[in-house]
C-alpha cells in the first residue's frame, strides 16, 4: 500500500497516536480480542518507526498465543497459576470497595475470577477499574496460604488503554486539518476507507459515534445484516457495552437493591441492545425505568440515580422499506411491548440502516487512523463540552418542533459537530449542513410515530428559518415522509376509506367488498368483533331497505357479502364504520366507481339514523393529513369544521350528508 496524502500528514501531526488499520485487521484473525486491545499491543511491541517497513508483528501473535485467554480456559489457567505460582495473562479486570471488610476486591472477566485480591495502591493507580473495568496485561500470583479461599492476587497492572490523554494538544493539532480531511481521518480510525463512500455515508458512520461524544443520546437503527451496526460499539470504543438480545433486567441495567449497586448505565458511557427483536424484560418496571432514563438520564429504584450512559437500539430489518411502509411501520422489529410511542418519541435520532453499505472487503481500509485508545479518550473527553446551542446565532426552528423534537435535533447536531470540530470553532454552512442532517433523523422517528396513530405526532413538517434571510428550509426523509395513503385516483366498486376510534387510539383503515352472485352469505376480515357488529348494523339496514338499496328485482340472499379491513395507520378497529361498510357495500353491488380521494365519516343505527360523532376533528384530519381530497361530514358536523386548522381544510372538499343514503349518492364519481 502506497502512503497517500492524509497518511503523510496524520503521521506528521499525529505521529505517536496512529496505526496502519490492515495491521489490525489481520492480527484479529484468531483472537476475538476488541480492535483497541491488539492497536495497543501493536504500539507497544511492535516497531512502527517506519511506516512503510513495520516490524514486531509476530511477537505480538506471540504475545497473544501466551497470554490471552478464553472463557473456556479459565480453569486451565487457575490449575498452572496453582502450579507454577505465576501467570501473566490478558483480560479485563475491574476492582470495587467492600464495605464490611473496608478493602478492595478484583474481579477478571476471562478468568471468572470475581474475589482477587489487589493492593490500595494499585486501584489508585488504575482507577478506571472502578468505573466499569479496564483492558490490562496482569501479572497474578497465588497465594493460598495468606489469603485462604481467596488465594487470586494482582501482583502488577500493565494497562491496555491511554494511560495519559492531554485534550488540548488534541485540539490544537485538529486544526491543521480541513474538515475534509478531519472527516475521512475519523472513518479511517473506526477502520474504513472513506475514499469508497459518499458525504451521506460519511454522516452515518459520524452519527453512529454520537452517543460515544454526547450524554444521555438515544438512537436507533434498523436495516439490513452485515452493515457494521453493532461494530462500532463491541470494537471502536472500550466505553460501550454490546448487549446481546434476550432478557435483561432491572438489576442488570438500572440498580440492584440487594448489592446497593448501580447497573450497566451506570458503568458505561453507552448501552447498545443488539438484535432488538429477541429483547425481554422480566420485569414490567423495566420499560418504565427505560423511559424515565432515556427521558432526563434519572431513575428511581430505592435511591434516585443519575447517569450518562447513551442508549442504542440495534436490529435487522428483512422486508423492503417501501413495502414495510406501506404495510406496517419502520419500528415494527421492536417488541410489540416495546412498540409504545412514549418510549419511542424519546429516541433522539433513527439511522436508517437500509441506506448504509454493507461491509464489503474494499470498505475495510489498509491506510492509518488514529490508533482506538486514543480515539477512545477523544470522544469521551468530547462528553464534558456541549454544542447544543450552535444553531441559535444564526437559525431558528420551524414551527411543527416540538420541544422534544428540538432537544434531539440540538442533541444530534451537537455530536456531529463535536466530532468534526472539536475546537468549537464552526461556519454558519458548516452549522446548517448538520441542522439538516439532524433534522432529518428526527422526522424519521417522528413520521413512523404518526404512522403508530398517536394525533399528537402528526406535525412532522420539519424546518429551520435563516435568521438573516428569513428563509425557511424544509427538511425530508428519503423513504418518503407524509407520502398519501389514500389513493389519489377515483376509486374502483367496493373500495373507502375510513377512521375508527377505539379504546382512545386511531386507525386509519382501507375498506374493500366483494360481491359475487351467492345464496346470502356475509363476512368481515381484519378489524375482530367490533367489527363484526359494524357488518350485522349495516346488513340490517340495508335487509329492512331492499328495494331502496338494491338493484330491482334483487335481494340480500342473491348476494355474498366479503368485507376486508386493512388498517394502515394504527390497528384498533371499533364499530363505528357503520357507514363506510354501507357505501363500500352498496358501491360494490350497483358497480359505482367512487370519488378520487374519498374518506367515509359517519356511524349509524340499524334505521339508518346518523349517530353523533364523536372525536370529529381527529378523524378529518388524518384523513386529510392521508390524502384524502373529498370527505362525508354528519349536517351536526358541518359548524365543528371551523375547528379544523385552515391548513387541513384547505385539503378536503367536505361532502354534508343527512343520512348513510346520502353519503352512497354522493360518493359516487358521477354525483
Amino acid at each position: 500500500m502506497e502512503l497517500d496524502a492524509l497518511d503523510l500528514k496524520v503521521l506528521k501531526i499525529y505521529p505517536e497516536y496512529v496505526i496502519k488499520k490492515s495491521l489490525v485487521r489481520n492480527l484479529k484473525i484468531g483472537y476475538n480480542v476488541p480492535t483497541y486491545v491488539l492497536e495497543h499491543l501493536l504500539g507497544t511491541y511492535a516497531d512502527l518507526s517506519d511506516p512503510r517497513d513495520i516490524k514486531g508483528v509476530d511477537s505480538v501473535r506471540e504475545i497473544l498465543e501466551k497470554h490471552f485467554l478464553r472463557p473456556d480456559m479459565a480453569e486451565l489457567v487457575k490449575m498452572q497459576l496453582r502450579d507454577k505460582g505465576f501467570f501473566r495473562v490478558i483480560d479485563r479486570i475491574d476492582a470495587w470497595l467492600d464495605i464490611t471488610k473496608n478493602e478492595y476486591i478484583a474481579g477478571l472477566q476471562n478468568l471468572s475470577i470475581k474475589n482477587g485480591v489487589i493492593t490500595d495502591e494499585l486501584v489508585k493507580e488504575h482507577p478506571k477499574m472502578l468505573l466499569g473495568g479496564m483492558w490490562a496485561i496482569i501479572d497474578l500470583i497465588y497465594d493460598h496460604n495468606t489469603y485462604p479461599g481467596r488465594p487470586f492476587v494482582v501482583e502488577k497492572i500493565h494497562p491496555i488503554q491511554l494511560s495519559n490523554f492531554i485534550r488540548d494538544q488534541f485540539v490544537d493539532r485538529r486544526k491543521e486539518f480541513t474538515v475534509g480531511e478531519w472527516t475521512d481521518l475519523i472513518i479511517r480510525s473506526i477502520g474504513l476507507e472513506p475514499k469508497k463512500m459518499d458525504d451521506r455515508q460519511k454522516l452515518f458512520q459520524l452519527l453512529r459515534l454520537v452517543p460515544l461524544v454526547e450524554k444521555n443520546y438515544n438512537l436507533v437503527e434498523l436495516g439490513p445484516r452485515a452493515t457494521g451496526k453493532s461494530y462500532i460499539y463491541r470494537e471502536i470504543s472500550p466505553c460501550s457495552f454490546l448487549l446481546s438480545g434476550g432478557n435483561t433486567t432491572v438489576a442488570q441495567l438500572f440498580y440492584n437493591i440487594a448489592t446497593r449497586k448501580v447497573g450497566l448505565v451506570g458503568e458505561w458511557d453507552l448501552i447498545a441492545f443488539d438484535e432488538v427483536a429477541g429483547m425481554q424484560f422480566k420485569d414490567k418496571q423495566a420499560l418504565q425505568m427505560l423511559k424515565d432514563f432515556m427521558e432526563s438520564g434519572t431513575f428511581a429504584r430505592k435511591v434516585e440515580v443519575v447517569a450518562e450512559a447513551g442508549i442504542v437500539f440495534n436490529g435487522n430489518i428483512n422486508d423492503d422499506v417501501q413495502t414495510l411502509l406501506k404495510m406496517s411501520h419502520l419500528f415494527e422489529p421492536f417488541p410489540v411491548e416495546m412498540q409504545d410511542t412514549a418510549l419511542l418519541d424519546r429516541i433522539h435520532a433513527y439511522l436508517p440502516g437500509w441506506e448504509v453499505a454493507k461491509l464489503r472487503a474494499e470498505l475495510f481500509t489498509d491506510h492509518f487512523g488514529f490508533a482506538i485508545d486514543y480515539f477512545s479518550e477523544v470522544m469521551r473527553s468530547l462528553r464534558g463540552s456541549s454544542a447544543v446551542n450552535a444553531p441559535d446565532s444564526y437559525f431558528n426552528f420551524g414551527s411543527q418542533l416540538n420541544r422534544r423534537d428540538e432537544k434531539a435535533v440540538r442533541k444530534t447536531l451537537s455530536g456531529l459537530l463535536k466530532l468534526l470540530y472539536p475546537d468549537g470553532e464552526y461556519t454558519k454552512e458548516a452549522i446548517e449542513e448538520v441542522l439538516a442532517f439532524s433534522i432529518e433523523c428526527r422526522r424519521r422517528v417522528k413520521e413512523q410515530l404518526k404512522k403508530l396513530g398517536g394525533l399528537e405526532f402528526w406535525d412532522t413538517n420539519f424546518s429551520y428559518i435563516d435568521k438573516e434571510s428569513k428563509k425557511e428550509t424544509y427538511v425530508s426523509v428519503n423513504e418518503g415522509g407524509s407520502k398519501a395513503l389514500i389513493s389519489q385516483d377515483p376509486l374502483p366498486p367496493g373500495v373507502v376509506y375510513t377512521v375508527s376510534i377505539a379504546g382512545g387510539k386511531t386507525t386509519l383503515l382501507k375498506v374493500e367488498t366483494i360481491v359475487v352472485p351467492g345464496s346470502g352469505r356475509q363476512n368481515i376480515s381484519g378489524g375482530g368483533m367490533k367489527a363484526k357488529e359494524a357488518l350485522k348494523t349495516t346488513i340490517s339496514c340495508i335487509g329492512s331497505n331492499q328495494r331502496k338499496y338494491l338493484p330491482s328485482n334483487s335481494a340480500l340472499k342473491d348476494y355474498d357479502i366479503a368485507v376486508q379491513l386493512t388498517p394502515m395507520i394504527g390497528s384498533e378497529v371499533g364499530d363505528d364504520i357503520t357507514v363506510a361498510i354501507f357505501v363500500s357495500i352498496l358501491s360494490a353491488i350497483h358497480k359505482n366507481t367512487l370519488k378520487k380521494g374519498l374518506g367515509i365519516i359517519g356511524d349509524m343505527t340499524i334505521t339508518g339514523s346518523l349517530k353523533t360523532t364523536l372525536s370529529f376533528v381527529d378523524r378529518v384530519t388524518m384523513l386529510a393529513e392521508n390524502g384524502a381530497k373529498s370527505i362525508t361530514v354528519p349536517l351536526e358536523q358541518m359548524a365543528n369544521l371551523a375547528s379544523v386548522s385552515m391548513d387541513t381544510i384547505s385539503k378536503i372538499i367536505p361532502i354534508p350528508i343527512a343520512g348513510p343514503e346520502d353519503a352512497f349518492m354522493r360518493a359516487r364519481l358521477e354525483d
